[in-house]
């Protein structure tokens, strides 16, 4: 019957395809819809355009086979629709009509059909091409499917690249490409860019005490406490041994100071626990900020005032957040 989808499978064969052949012709489709069958391929069977685009969208085929002239919307404006959306992936659209001139055929291929039949349709230019068709979607999956695993693998590259591998925050070789564009951008639009070095306290005494299992563990945690605290826009990174280096662009000072003792007294209260044993730790920070005081500094003045910051910070007891301005001209 006309309107109604149809199934056509050889019982007890495994299949080589499934095809979706789609005529208003019902002669058609069951002429056509046999001589693939008793090659071995599933047949969905639609009677006009709407029906194509409706299996289409529930499961997509190996390939489409679409008459040309069908009422409610025609071959042509199923293969225009189904090519000029990302919402399908790729199979083979053989177009098959009554007309046979070139200009149909270019027609045809060029609204992104992949091939042309001609009625009749004879059984073997009609498995032939069919064949073809799923040799070039086997081609394509192929394809689609090492540009997904280098996709992966580039991913993974620029990962291991840029990220430190214990405590799963940027390596300090990122850093300082980053730290270089951010500081550039500070003093073009004149905006605040502090930094804070971080030291967690006695970290040898953890080693020796505890066993570098757990000192590991301590980086790892620290690194994961920090990620929670910050912004998405601040840069964390490992910058050496048990020191962690964090750039904050669009923060003035007294907003790092905050900052830093919002997280100083998160990694105080927190118990590191790993394999039954804890233990707490602190950090020490020590921070400096690049604002419309001192416009006429260098990046290397504002990194070594945070770094006197935190040596100031761990001389003074350990476990406290220390200033450091930065005076014009550094």
């Amino acid at each position: 019957m006309p309107g109604t989808s149809e199934r056509l499978q050889v019982p007890q064969m495994e299949s080589k395809g499934t095809i979706y052949l789609v005529d208003d012709d019902e002669a058609q489709r069951r002429q056509i819809g046999k001589v693939l069958s008793d090659a071995g391929f599933e047949v969905q069977t639609g009677a006009n355009g709407t029906e194509a685009l409706s299996m289409v969208r529930r499961k997509e085929p190996d390939i489409l086979l679409l008459d040309v002239e069908m009422p409610v919307m025609s071959g042509p404006q199923v293969c225009r629709i189904i090519r000029g959306s990302k919402g399908f992936g790729y199979f083979p659209i053989i177009l098959v009509t009554a007309r046979d001139d070139m200009q149909a055929k270019v027609d045809a291929l060029e609204l992104g059909a992949d091939d042309y039949l001609v009625k009749p349709v004879h059984r073997n230019e009609l498995l032939a091409r069919v064949k073809s068709m799923l040799r070039l979607k086997k081609l394509q999956d192929e394809l689609l499917h090492a540009n997904e695993s280098l996709k992966k693998a580039n991913q993974r590259l620029q990962e291991l690249s840029t990220t430190d591998p214990l405590m799963g925050i940027f390596n300090r070789l990122y850093f300082e490409k980053r730290f270089t564009y951010e500081f550039e951008r500070a003093k073009r639009y004149k905006s605040p860019l502090s930094v804070m070095m971080i030291d967690i306290d006695h970290f040898k005494d953890v080693n020796d005490e505890m066993g570098h299992q757990f000192g590991d563990h301590v980086l790892a945690e620290c690194a994961r406490l920090l990620v929670e605290e910050l912004r998405n826009v601040d840069i964390i990174a490992r910058y050496g041994g048990e020191e962690i280096i964090v750039a904050c662009p669009e923060t003035k000072l007294e907003q790092a100071r905050i900052a830093g003792e919002r997280i100083r007294k998160r990694i105080e209260s927190h118990e590191f626990r790993h394999q039954h044993r804890q233990r707490h730790i602190t950090i020490s920070v020590g921070i400096s900020c690049y604002d419309e005081n001192n416009r006429d500094a260098s990046l290397e003045k504002l990194l070594k005032a945070a770094d006197d910051a935190l040596y100031e910070a761990k001389e003074g007891g350990r476990n406290r957040v220390c200033l450091k301005i930065l005076g014009a001209g550094g």
